[in-house]
């Protein structure tokens, strides 16, 4: 039964776990910046592909546990180590045309961080043919788009990207979404970039069609924040955590627990997830405080695409382009 999430990082803890061995075709690299874990991990070949379910290419993720407390020099660091990974993904000219759209439903908290993102954006595309004049030095033409979902177009996200891609030919296409996590620590508290594009909902099992080089026609990176958390998946942590506890406080029958301890894994989350998937179809779970998670993450995440992409935009003079 596979644990769904969306993240390189966790596909290949998931891989290690179950198979007591890192994955071959796989690297993983990891530094630190002040309190913000950054660990690369490059899919190089079919095996590592195979392994983690993932295309090859360079997934890189920030762990910020800081920003749950909201302070202002882990949002100035989180902004900085942003940009700076996300110019190690961009290897177009400073002059060329960078389409960033914002995917999911703006009408659900938990999937609507690519349309908060989108909205806090310096786009000059157009002031490049109406307002040349006003342009300061480092800018570069920057579109924006929020194309909705599915469900309320009745069109796939990826035919109007296609439409949008041919008719104004961007150099380079970002893309935002909300993903999914099995850790519930993880969420709002991690950001993934990669430059292998991504397949909407299918953190999820709700799979579209996928947005990347092949389908596009241009390169794609693409940026994600987990909002939601697998139901069964966390519920099978929790139980493990759980049995831990109390084969460490139980005096007389520790031997009871050691047992259930040692049900296979993936049968147990197999089990659990029939259970939760019967009474509750596919249930993914977010943290209550979801309103506030998104407004605070969209702008870290638009302030490090904004300063990545103009040169000339620091931190320091993001708000008066607002």
């Amino acid at each position: 039964m596979e644990k769904r999430t969306d993240l390189a990082l966790e596909a290949n803890e998931i891989y290690n776990e179950d198979n007591n061995q890192s994955p071959d075709g796989v690297t993983v690299e990891t530094k630190t910046y002040n309190q913000i874990t950054i660990t690369t991990v490059k899919i190089t070949d079919k095996s590592g592909e195979k392994a983690l379910g993932k295309p090859s290419g360079n997934y890189i993720t920030l762990e910020i546990p800081e920003l749950i407390h909201k302070t202002e020099q882990s949002y100035r660091d989180t902004i900085k180590v942003l940009s700076q990974k996300l110019n190690e993904l961009v290897t177009v000219d400073e002059n060329k045309t960078v389409l960033v759209v914002g995917l999911g439903n703006s009408k659900i908290t938990a999937d609507a961080l690519g349309p908060k993102v989108v909205s806090q954006l310096l786009v000059t595309r157009h002031l490049f043919q109406y307002m040349p004049e006003e342009l300061e030095d480092g800018i570069r033409p920057v579109c924006a788009l929020s194309p909705g979902v599915l469900g309320i177009t009745g069109i796939e996200t990826g035919e109007i990207l296609k439409g949008v891609v041919s008719r104004i030919k961007p150099d380079l296409l970002i893309v935002i979404d909300a993903l999914a996590s099995r850790k519930l620590e993880r969420v709002s508290t991690t950001i993934q970039l990669s430059d292998t594009g991504l397949t909407p909902g299918s953190g999820i099992g709700n799979f579209r069609m996928a947005i990347n080089n092949e389908t596009m026609g241009v390169p794609v990176i693409a940026i994600g924040v987990p909002t939601v958390v697998d139901a069964a998946t966390m519920a099978n942590d929790t139980i493990d955590l759980v049995l831990d506890k109390l084969i460490s406080q139980s005096k007389s029958s520790p031997q009871f627990y050691k047992i259930l301890n040692n049900v296979d894994k993936n049968e147990k989350y197999a089990l659990i997830n029939e259970i939760l998937t019967k009474e509750y179809i596919n249930l993914v779970v977010t943290p209550k405080e979801v309103d506030e998670i998104i407004e605070d993450i969209s702008e870290i995440i638009a302030n490090g695409i904004n300063i990545s992409l103009h040169k000339g935009v620091t931190i320091d003079d993001i708000n008066k382009y607002k």
